[in-house]
């Protein structure tokens, strides 16, 4: 027997998770995988297509070409192309013969505007960073380490039943103080299970999260309006009227009203509004889904730790509406499932559980790892029965 209590012992201690507490959690990931899809997408392709605008400008020089009169010299020509770029307006004549003019402003501000759609795309980010991030990163570590540690203090009340269980002379003694420190709940973790609860009833990092996700819709939806409205207007306008009557040619008799000018960047112009509408319009529904997920619990994690002795948050349905912050801080645990060492040993012994033939003995890792330390999880019959008898 000495052999097999020996084994028993290895079996547990090799159960037991390391103490990481000098390097532990360097890794820890403080915004969802799919958020950061979002964030590099929205902030990052604004960033690409200005500089695709810019790349544009600078290879093919100027972004306009204009039709001056053949008898105007190099430098008339040259201040043609400056001065209707400078004022990009198109001057179209009506029935009654009046002028109108239609700005064509959105092709010069189209690099900047595209650095103020990243900037603003960035903001929700910063709001994250500053407003969220401090206090999530306590409480995930906090909560990863009260999980490993819950999960090792089942192991180490294994260890020590075992322990009991060989000094024991009177069998009726031991099973007589288990169950009576099942009955008091002794082995519950009230620390951890409280907090939990506590974060059932805090509302921070949810709001924070739909303040995020909110913003990212508004600042797309701003962008619709923006492309709309103003892209829309001037998006197959290649040719426009510029009026030359000013500055150097001001006094010029002999010089036009009018002269034609060709965009030599409109391909470009719509390329990047069709980019970014698409681009845009496919992050909407991701963005909806991100705010879905709050709707709902992940109870996949919670009810792979209700192995743990008396954690019940589940079972007391202490889970009410998912809209808090505990929901949020489950998100993140599933994100940072690879710093969770416990969450793996838990799912090997759930399955195992499901396997076994005495399943209706098994609640708990306490009682698995007794039932793989050699001891019964529950009180053999042949101790039960005197107790029955004894009281008819």
């Amino acid at each position: 027997m000495s052999l097999a209590h020996t084994a028993a012992e290895y079996m547990l201690s090799d159960a037991l998770l390391p103490d990481r507490r000098g390097s532990r959690l360097k890794g820890l990931r403080l915004e969802l995988p799919l958020d950061k899809i979002i964030k590099f997408i929205t902030v990052g392709f604004p960033l690409l297509l200005m500089s695709l605008a810019f790349a544009q400008e600078f290879s093919s020089g100027s972004p306009i070409s204009c039709f001056s009169p053949s008898n105007f010299s190099v430098r008339q020509a040259a201040y043609v192309d400056s001065s209707c770029w400078d004022s990009l307006a198109h001057h179209k004549q009506d029935e009654s013969g009046q002028y109108q003019v239609k700005s064509l402003w959105p092709h010069k501000a189209l690099p900047y505007s595209l650095l103020a759609l990243a900037v603003a795309m960035y903001l929700p980010v910063l709001l994250w960073q500053y407003a969220a991030v401090p206090a999530l990163s306590s409480d995930l570590l906090f909560i990863i380490s009260e999980l490993d540690k819950s999960y090792n203090r089942s192991i180490r009340l294994v260890q020590h039943m075992l322990k009991i269980r060989q000094k024991s002379s009177d069998p009726h003694v031991f099973w007589d103080e288990l169950e009576k420190a099942r009955k008091e709940r002794y082995f519950e973790f009230a620390l951890l299970e409280r907090y939990l609860a506590c974060k059932q009833r805090s509302h921070s990092l949810v709001a924070t999260y739909l303040l995020r996700n909110s913003l990212l819709l508004f600042f797309t939806s701003a962008t619709y309006l923006y492309l709309g409205h103003f892209h829309l207007d001037v998006f197959f306008q290649e040719e426009f009227n510029c009026s030359i009557k000013t500055g150097l040619l001001h006094a010029e008799t002999h010089v036009p009203e009018l002269i034609t000018c060709r965009l030599t960047s409109l391909s470009v112009f719509q390329i990047v509004s069709l980019s970014s509408a698409a681009i845009y319009t496919l992050l909407v529904p991701v963005i909806i889904y991100n705010l879905t997920r709050l709707c709902r619990w992940d109870k996949r994690l919670l009810s792979i730790y209700e192995m743990l002795p008396a954690f019940d948050l589940l079972s007391r349905k202490m889970l009410g509406c998912p809209i808090n912050d505990l929901n949020v801080i489950l998100l993140f645990l599933r994100a940072n499932i690879s710093e969770l060492i416990s969450f793996s040993w838990l799912s090997v012994l759930c399955v195992l559980k499901d396997t076994t033939t005495q399943k209706h003995n098994i609640d708990t890792v306490v009682d698995f790892m007794t039932l793989l330390a050699g001891l019964e999880p529950s009180k053999p019959k042949h101790l039960t029965q005197p107790m029955h008898d004894e009281h008819p």
